[in-house]
């Protein structure tokens, strides 16, 4: 897929999210700027310079084409792929142990990996972006063929590594993964830049202009409310242009009506995803 001005910054100790369809161009986006793929125009820079080869070693990838020594065994292969990335046999080792305790998989470590299940050498996969204790961490649809289990252990350890201050590119079709992890997006489609920015301010911009309320009583006429739609436990009320929330919420309570749940609608990102898409 070609990808054309694609411009973006990625703040350290964050999870941004590299999204869109497959096909969009996320991969291509991901391997240049690993320098498998040599852009035709533009500069791309990591950690304030321009990409060098010692550079790379603080750089952690997950492909989307997974890919392992079969007949190695787990331990062997953390320690030797770390040791690709300079670092010490004993450091590789040690930082391998403690990684595959964390994950429950430390009584696996003298399998090869071909003995393994396919979620098992996800993970294996997983460990390996990470052992030489990368300070940019690249995941290409990470989720992929993963169980739910393994799939929030995942998510988890991606979510320890930004306590961490680690910088993690999450590149995935699945926008609800994006929106329990990420901090800011970039929304790919067919190559183009259609979504960029904080998430939180991307959806507010896209919101439906409706408000959820849960009470016991019927509500009557509200200044600002152009419409309404019961969903049974709760009623939607559609604002006008102008009305902000909170002076909804002030009417309930001037009625004494006592709220249960009020809440903002905002819409899921895959809806915004949909809504950008169609224009």
């Amino acid at each position: 897929m070609v990808v054309q001005d694609v411009s973006f910054t990625i703040e350290t100790g964050e999870v941004f999210g590299l999204v869109g369809p497959n096909g969009a161009g996320k991969t291509t986006t991901i391997r240049m700027i690993m320098d498998i793929i040599r852009a035709d125009s533009g500069e791309i820079r990591l950690f304030g310079q321009p990409l060098e080869e010692e550079t790379k070693n603080r750089i952690g990838y997950l492909p989307e084409e997974r890919g392992l020594y079969r007949k190695m065994r787990v331990s062997d292969s953390l320690v030797y792929l770390a040791s690709l990335k300079n670092v010490d046999a004993t450091v590789a080792k040690e930082r391998a142990e403690e990684l595959l305790r964390q994950v429950d998989m430390f009584p696996h470590k003298g399998k090869k990996i071909s003995e393994l299940s396919r979620g098992m050498g996800q993970i294996i996969q997983f460990l390996v972006t990470i052992t030489h204790n990368p300070d940019l961490i690249i995941l290409d649809e990470p989720f992929a063929g993963l169980d739910p289990v393994n799939r929030q252990l995942l998510k988890d350890i991606v979510l320890e590594l930004k306590e961490q201050g680690k910088t993690v590119i999450l590149s995935t079709h699945m926008m609800n993964e994006v929106e329990e992890m990420c901090d800011r997006i970039l929304m790919i489609d067919k190559g183009r830049v259609v979504l960029y920015g904080n998430l939180a301010e991307i959806k507010w911009r896209y919101r439906n202009n409706s408000v959820f309320v849960k009470c016991d009583v019927v509500i009557g006429d509200l200044e600002g409310v152009s419409g309404r739609k019961d969903h049974g436990k709760f009623v939607e009320l559609f604002l006008d242009g102008d009305t902000p929330p909170q002076k909804i919420l002030s009417q309930l309570v001037e009625k004494n009506i006592q709220v249960d749940r009020f809440e903002v609608s905002t819409p899921s990102l895959n809806e915004i995803f949909l809504q950008v898409v169609k224009k």
